[in-house]
């Protein structure tokens, strides 16, 4: 009967695409045990250190004293709690936007988001490179959807031109850009003032999944408009997660008020899903108050960032002129990569190897990512180690 699925994971484990999971038994720190070994960790999108900050923990047991443990119902029925709303208020606030709605994961944030705002007769030009929720979404909307190359907005326009050509006189109804503030697995940040422009020449608009550029770029934090000087634009909808650098959890869109009404009626994945627990919505209240008083964290980080760039550069690696957390190594064949990861796990370094389908054929990468806590001492470490694992296994 389980034949089919035995063969396929054998096939995965012949080609090095086969996957286990890692057990962490510590809390979520620059140093993590895992699988019993302690490691310095560059695996993490808990970019500014705060998963495991006092002032997060100290709310989030305040709020489990005050409201207990769970919501008990989804928000439309009896689950819509006053530090809901507040969260609500606060994210909308910290993004300069004048609405916010807030689901329970990014990824929910993107199916609700997503395919209830594309529908029939619309159309979705994607970027090539958009993080899985976002394919996903597109996939389960109904809207006719259309991939351009990674932040080529010329291809983009004459992916849309020949669409537009195609689908006649009609027209669409509503037409989307969608992309990634941060892409996840290159690092890079999305050209956004170009795409809005495009977005205002065509009349679309332009949904930004801001969730690796939130907390990490901009000068309070603010993400990719902030980081370009974007001010609240009604062709921009944003996508975020609380998962990443406010280190908590649950997803948000926020933006005009109009799209956050039609969200509360229509998003399946917000209508049918019990509201997050309250001592979550807590910790990433308190994560807001800290993002908006301390800008120390945002500093530590982008040292860290340019401390561990000039080392890796000077190795012999390429970093790809990234300007964010998020440091791919590009080795190419996934089983070199698999052995690389392994090799620089057993020297106390966890930097995951990425492989296909998350990345395409011939671009697996230890994929590095560097949080605010990390010390001098940890990134000369991780340094060390790579030099000498790359040149062992002939990468270097």
């Amino acid at each position: 009967m389980f034949a089919h699925f035995q063969k396929e994971l054998n096939r995965l484990k012949e080609k090095g695409l086969y996957r286990a999971l890692k057990k962490v038994s510590s809390s979520v720190d620059t140093t993590v045990i895992i699988n019993g070994r302690e490691v310095i960790l560059f695996s993490s999108n808990n970019y500014l250190g705060l998963a495991n900050h006092p002032a997060l923990k100290k709310a989030a047991i305040s709020a489990l004293q005050n409201y207990g443990s769970g919501a008990g119902a989804s928000r439309l029925i009896s689950g819509n709690l006053e530090i809901h709303e507040k969260l609500e208020q606060r994210i909308a606030a910290f993004k300069k936007c004048s609405a916010a709605i807030i689901f329970s994961t990014g990824y929910m944030a993107n199916i609700g988001a997503i395919t209830s705002l594309a529908g029939k007769n619309d159309l979705i030009l994607s970027d090539q490179l958009n993080h899985a929720s976002i394919i996903d979404a597109c996939r389960l909307s109904e809207a006719e959807t259309k991939i351009y190359p990674h932040k080529d907005f010329a291809a983009l326009e004459e992916i849309l031109r020949q669409a537009i050509r195609r689908h006649g006189k009609a027209g669409y109804n509503n037409i989307f850009f969608i992309t990634d503030g941060i892409f996840s697995m290159d690092g890079d940040i999305t050209p956004l003032p170009d795409l809005l422009k495009i977005a205002e020449q065509y009349n679309a608009l332009v949904i930004l999944d801001d969730a690796h550029a939130t907390g990490v770029i901009g000068n309070n934090g603010g993400g990719t408009p902030e980081y370009f000087d974007i001010a609240d634009n009604k062709r921009l909808i944003q996508i975020g997660t609380f998962s990443k650098a406010m280190g908590s959890l649950g997803g948000y869109v926020v933006g005009h008020e109009l799209i956050v009404e039609f969200l509360i009626n229509r998003a399946r994945s917000f209508i049918y899903s019990t509201a997050l627990p309250p001592s979550v919505v807590a910790a990433s209240i308190a994560a807001i108050d800290i993002l908006e008083n301390d800008k120390t964290l945002l500093h530590s980080l982008q040292n860290n960032i340019d401390r561990f760039k000039k080392g890796i550069a000077e190795i012999g690696y390429d970093s790809m002129e990234i300007e964010t957390p998020i440091i791919p190594i590009i080795i190419g064949d996934a089983d070199l990569t698999m052995k690389f990861a392994d090799a620089l796990f057993e020297k106390g370094v966890y930097a995951p190897g990425i492989r296909p389908p998350t990345v395409p054929d011939n671009q697996s990468r230890i994929r590095v990512s560097l949080m605010s806590s990390h010390t001098e001492d940890q990134i000369n470490t991780a340094l060390s180690v790579f030099e000498e694992e790359g040149k062992r296994l002939g990468i270097i």
